[in-house]
């Protein structure tokens, strides 16, 4: 006879998305963390204000847990994206980032679009983000400002080294 102490204690690994791909104007959109270059991505997200320090650990535990979103052109990644979720109730988008020499072709907006329409990604009670430079492109996505937020953090201090 089970109870509920028979249930595992942690849930498995990653998340359990579907992998979409898309094609448009040379470009392929894919949520396959699989073909997603993650030394490619890391390489991106060095050139943000936001991860320029990031530790390619540490991204790689990042993409184990979120559905990523890379754009590639002609297998080398150009753009990239990913959103914290648990696939039922609530997303944080994050860390969209595109190539300057692929800029201003709509990439960022194609990433963040497919996520937003990813079938395990519906009725979510919010989808959330923080920008400091790019609310225009977000707001043409149905992305409001609401001046009056609830939104508080916690920023842990960081680790100390050595």
């Amino acid at each position: 006879m089970s109870n509920h102490l028979d249930a595992p204690k942690e849930p498995a690994a990653g998340l359990d998305d579907t992998p979409l791909e898309r094609r448009r104007d040379g470009y392929v959109l894919t949520t396959d963390r699989a073909r997603i270059p993650a030394d490619e991505a890391l390489a991106l997200l060095h050139t943000t204000f936001w991860a320029k320090d990031m530790p390619r650990e540490q991204l790689l535990r990042a993409m184990r847990a979120s559905v990523c979103v890379g754009v590639l052109a002609s297998d080398r990644l150009v753009a990239f994206a990913r959103a914290v979720t648990d696939l039922a109730t609530f997303a944080y988008l994050c860390d969209v980032v595109v190539d300057p020499a692929h800029s201003r072709r709509g990439l960022a907006q194609w990433m963040v679009r497919t996520i937003l329409e990813h079938p395990q990604m519906q009725g979510f009670r919010r989808f959330a983000l923080v920008t400091r430079n790019a609310k225009p492109l977000y707001e043409k996505l149905g992305f409001t400002d609401r001046p009056t937020s609830t939104y508080m953090e916690l920023k842990p201090a960081a680790p100390r080294t050595s």
